[in-house]
């Protein structure tokens, strides 16, 4: 694709988990859990016009799915502030400490005042219908290979509650997330090429992997926004892998030039939508539709004629996605599972006959086209309502919209884009002045960047890059020097045990978190004193995950501990005695042969370089 003809720009929003111990307005914790809640909270939300008189056009879309939000709460994970019950305690001082560290790291200009503001929010992911957030910077920047990215913005906010599940109109929601710190770092759209959201993506990523952030899944999330000249800005939520990125700009790339082809020929048919609901149950009645035939018990069957739409709604717009299933998107955040449509038709149990019945009856011409949707009739009212609002939008542009982004490298629709008429000033929390000076202290003690520390560890330690990689990857490369600062040993064991041992340990099942930095302390010191192998390292940390025990108790009782000198050279003497017609016959040449059965009996008690030397000693002295 020519994206310079096509005008292609690009924005990045990455929110990263802080690693604190306290969330951000109250002291609990910021683990998540699993365990059965210890009470619930049930909640209505509504969205309230701004101090302009607008109401957010997202907040109004949720309100219209009339649901309700279940709270799954904690005693040691949640508490009042979570359940917008208690007003929120003064601001996390090591949340406001390590996002200035981030904002430093990204040469951003850090604001004299932090003012916390309410975002309205209303999908039940904050049971006070707003998120937290204040600007801590703006206007940074980044390097890439494509030119220079500005940073524009740095805002530290509140993470919001995990969505678990939904049922008959209930969204359960669990409070542990609620409230733990992150930041969200926001770019310019000044990005023009696939490529380069990736390598901006991976820096920021470098950024804040250098400081104090959660690791792990769910603990990062980005969303990248896109638009071409004639197309619409849109937010894809949730771009997790970098590896996709390019691709999903293609599709989204893709997805935008159809719907501009589609919207000429709208225009070119002179297009119109009627806004009648028609209610065709009765064209129904023998229908053998399993769908429509259970609407027709208790719901309803209405439809809605499309003026000049056939054959478009069959259209693709991404890699097997349709122009139907665009329309299908707006009807499912109403509540029913989808829509039918002529281009699709007959399907699904729906017969031919019954499709001309239903064109008949709304007096649909060769170019027009309907849309069928059998469920409760509030909800396939609302759904039709969407739809009709969608088709109109598709003649004169593409609309600005949230989506979600699939594994596939596609994408859904989530909700319209938010509007400005959604920020308020948060009263129950005091502004948090920055002084000059703490924040000098602060540019003066940043810490090294990945890719800097792995450059370093590299020349300083002898390590291959691909270790230095790992090391720095796993956030272990602070471990792996503290143990070489106080030892001798062999850097690349060292390494190893941090990069692939623990990870392969942890695939087997062990409970690696008995493995902390002072046991592994503990496990090659035992290598460095003589009393247990290299070689018996991953024995001895697997005994220490299996029980409650010390790395020397665990390599005591595996039967790991080294041989005495003495005890190895009288294990050698009778190897040699053993085998003294080969001995005769071959001289120095049974070393190899020697070597392999010496080894074997001892089964790493002792050391391979000890083992060698005495019996070379042994055979040239024959």
């Amino acid at each position: 694709m020519d994206y310079d003809k096509l005008g292609l720009k690009m924005g990045l929003e990455v929110h990263q988990q802080l690693n604190t111990d306290e969330k951000l307005f109250c002291p609990c914790s910021c683990e998540l859990t699993d365990k059965k809640p210890d009470y619930k909270v049930l909640r209505n939300l509504r969205p309230t016009q701004s101090e302009l008189g607008k109401v957010d056009r997202a907040a109004f879309e949720e309100s219209r799915r009339k649901l309700q939000f279940i709270y799954e709460a904690y005693k040691n994970e949640t508490c009042l502030v979570e359940v917008d019950e208690e007003p929120p305690h003064p601001l996390n001082k090591e949340a406001v400490k390590i996002s200035l560290i981030v904002a430093s790291l990204l040469n951003m200009n850090v604001v004299d005042e932090l003012h916390t503001m309410r975002k309205q929010v209303i999908d039940g992911s904050n049971t006070g219908g707003f998120q937290r957030t204040g600007l801590v910077a703006t206007n940074g920047y980044m390097d890439t290979e494509y030119g220079r990215v500005i940073i524009e913005n740095l805002c530290l906010e509140e993470d919001a509650a995990r969505r678990i599940g939904q049922k008959k109109g209930n969204v359960v929601f669990r409070l542990d997330r609620l409230g733990i710190p992150l930041v969200e770092i926001t770019t310019d759209p000044s990005m023009k090429h696939p490529d380069q959201v990736k390598e901006v993506a991976y820096q920021i990523g470098q950024v804040l992997r250098s400081t104090k952030v959660k690791r792990g899944l769910g603990t990062i999330r980005q969303d990248l926004n896109i638009s071409i000249r004639e197309g619409a800005r849109v937010e894809l939520k949730g771009v997790q892998d970098l590896d996709l990125m390019a691709q999903m700009v293609e599709n989204e790339v893709k997805r935008q030039i159809n719907l501009l082809e589609i919207m000429k020929e709208l225009q070119k048919r002179d297009a119109h939508v009627d806004d009648t609901i028609y209610d065709v149950k009765d064209l129904f009645k023998q229908t053998e539709s399993k769908i429509i035939a259970k609407a027709l018990k208790d719901g309803s069957v209405l439809a809605i004629k499309l003026n000049g739409f056939a054959g478009l709604i069959g259209k693709e717009v991404q890699p097997s996605r349709r122009f139907g299933t665009e329309l299908a998107g707006y009807a499912k955040k109403m509540g029913v599972s989808g829509i039918f449509h002529t281009d699709e038709l007959p399907a699904y149990g729906i017969t031919q006959k019954e499709v001309d019945t239903v064109l008949e009856f709304v007096k649909a011409g060769e170019e027009d086209a309907f849309v069928l949707v059998a469920d409760d009739d509030e909800k396939a009212r609302n759904a039709l309502l969407e739809v009709l609002r969608r088709a109109k939008t598709a003649i004169i542009e593409i609309p600005e919209e949230t989506r979600k982004a699939l594994e596939n490298a596609n994408s859904e629709y989530l909700r319209p884009l938010p509007t400005a008429s959604r920020m308020y000033v948060e009263t129950d929390i005091p502004t948090t002045v920055i002084s000059r000076d703490y924040l000098e202290n602060i540019k003066n003690n940043l810490p090294e960047l990945p890719d800097e520390k792995k450059a370093r560890i590299i020349q300083q330690y002898n390590l291959s890059e691909d270790l230095a990689h790992q090391l720095v990857r796993r956030n272990r490369a602070g471990d792996f020097e503290e143990i070489m600062a106080s030892s001798n040993l062999d850097s690349t064991t060292v390494a190893s045990t941090f990069a692939y041992t623990i990870k392969e340990l942890k695939r087997d099942g062990k409970d690696i978190l008995k493995l902390t930095t002072d046991c592994l302390k503990e496990t090659f010191a035992l290598v460095e004193k003589g009393k247990i192998t290299k070689e018996a390292v991953q024995e001895v940390l697997v005994g220490v995950c299996d029980g409650e025990k010390s790395p020397e108790q665990a390599a005591k009782d595996l039967n790991l501990t080294m041989l005495s000198e003495e005890d190895v050279e009288s294990v050698i003497d009778d190897i040699i005695s053993s085998n003294s017609k080969m001995v005769e016959e071959r001289g120095m040449g049974a070393m190899g042969a020697l070597m392999g059965k010496a080894m074997a009996k001892l089964k790493g008690k002792a050391d391979g370089k000890l083992v060698n030397k005495l019996l070379r000693d042994k055979l040239q002295n024959k």
